[in-house]
């Protein structure tokens, strides 16, 4: 299981990736925002989104997990 998590204090922006889709490491999962700078959250990994553990507008902090990826179901 990886979970793709914030690198800083920001807001959740938008949620590209739902839960049961299939991503490939690169794709962009989320849009976080901070200070007014877009920030992507990329997937590090393949595999299919088990689990979104946040909503839209929602603040993280540094380090908190945002979304949950089941590396054994990769195409």
């Amino acid at each position: 299981m990886y979970l793709a998590r914030a690198e800083i204090v920001s807001n959740v922006w938008k949620i590209v990736a739902r839960e049961g889709d299939q991503v490939a490491a690169g794709d962009v999962l989320a849009v976080l925002e901070s200070m007014k700078m877009e920030i992507p959250l990329v997937a590090q990994v393949g595999g299919h989104v088990s689990k979104i553990l946040v909503e839209l507008g929602q603040i993280v902090q540094e380090g908190d997990p945002i979304i949950e990826i089941d590396e054994t179901a990769s195409a």
